[in-house]
């Protein structure tokens, strides 16, 4: 079956970011904003022409499947004689199961559910993706392409917790997750850097949600992510790594729920909470607040110290690449990242850092040992180009 034009979904909670490409190219990209409430549409072609922006009525609003309608309607008013061949879907969590993409039948559809416990802030959403794409176009194939995916090549020593394997068994494991942009960023090097592309790379994924990942030879060694996206590095609302101890802490003194712990740890932590500023690095980096400064230091120091740990268990690293929101934009963030980092070999070029990474630049100076990047990542080209592989094969 030959596949030419492909619709990728990242559906999130109220919101649908999608992406239309005829072959590698992205002719139409938009987002809706707001479902449930007051939910708005924008949509643009490649060139920057505006399709579609727009409020939706209330029964639009509704939910995935009326939104949905909404995006079919911006892609005939895009082009008319327009086919949609394939629908690929951003799946957050694939448990120990799915190591690929899948084409989603009934029977996956409902195993997909019951993984919704595993990313409970995202997985029943992207459910909600597949399901209103197999309404909006039926007898279409729909492909989930997951997060957790490209994690699957590490070891036991590097994917369990020191806990009886019984619960290893049960699928208790270090997953990972950002597995579509480390994948693309894997691939993306071998046209950008040949030279280290099968070499030791460490990739950080540094935007509101944050990981690290440890890549050798384009497969993934070790990452940041464990069991859920909430471990590792702080984000921005997020804590990332904790003593479990704190956790029967707050339950047991301060009479804190599960629930109350679990908006704890995932709304109200991370960049926000240290800061009691903002959850945005631009509004951190701009503040003249000493709060907001320790808090970037925070930041700084916890991407640095796990860099450390990723290039350890390597046996060292010929490249650094920074990419995301954060990784792609912020030269602060990458300097005070890589200041310190001499002893392995990286020196960066301060009038090179300077730049935003609208397109792949090198940041380090001709003499430093460490390659060190930062590159656009682009989650939704690699979902398009998974979905036509399972889709053609």
């Amino acid at each position: 079956m030959k596949i030419e034009t492909i619709l990728v979904l990242n559906a999130g909670s109220s919101s649908i970011k999608f992406q239309l490409f005829k072959g590698e190219e992205s002719v139409l990209s938009g987002q809706i904003d707001g479902l449930g409430a007051s939910a708005w549409i924008k949509g643009k072609s490649a060139e920057g022409d505006v399709v579609m922006d727009r409020a939706l009525t209330a029964d639009e609003a509704k939910n995935h499947d009326s939104a949905l309608q909404v995006i079919l309607e911006l892609l005939k008013k895009f082009d008319p004689e327009l086919e949609v061949d394939a629908i690929g879907h951003r799946v957050v969590h694939g448990s120990s199961k799915y190591s690929a993409p899948v084409l989603v039948t009934e029977d996956v559809a409902t195993e997909l559910e019951s993984f919704n416990s595993l990313a409970p802030l995202h997985n029943p959403h992207n459910l909600a993706g597949i399901l209103g794409a197999k309404a909006a176009f039926p007898g279409k194939p729909n492909v989930a392409c997951f997060d957790t995916a490209f994690h699957r090549t590490q070891e036991f020593k590097n994917e369990a917790y020191a806990l009886p394997t019984k619960y290893y068994d049960e699928g208790i494991r270090r997953y990972g997750m950002h597995g579509q942009s480390f994948h693309y960023i894997s691939e993306e090097m071998h046209n950008v850097a040949p030279e280290v592309a099968d070499g030791k790379i460490i990739v950080a994924h540094l935007g509101n949600g944050a990981s690290m990942c440890a890549i050798e030879h384009g497969k993934c060694v070790t990452t940041t992510m464990g069991f859920t996206p909430l471990d590792g590095l702080a984000m921005g609302t997020r804590s990332g790594l904790i003593d479990p101890g704190v956790i029967f802490y707050l339950m047991e003194e301060k009479g804190m729920s599960s629930k109350e712990v679990a908006h704890l740890l995932n709304k109200e932590s991370g960049m926000k909470g240290l800061s009691g500023i903002s959850q945005d690095m631009r509004d951190l980096e701009e503040s003249d607040s000493p709060d907001a400064a320790r808090a970037l230091d925070y930041y700084d120091n916890r991407v640095k110290r796990e860099l450390g740990a990723l290039a350890a268990v390597m046996g060292g690293v010929d490249a650094i690449v920074f990419t995301g929101g954060i990784g792609e934009n912020s030269s602060k963030t990458r300097a005070g990242i890589c200041k310190g980092l001499e002893f392995l070999g990286v020196e960066i070029d301060a009038d090179a850092n300077k730049a935003r990474a609208k397109e792949a630049i090198t940041i380090s100076k001709q003499s430093s040992k460490v390659k060190v990047m930062a590159i656009p990542t682009n989650e939704e080209a690699m979902i398009a180009r998974q979905t036509r592989v399972i889709c053609e094969a």
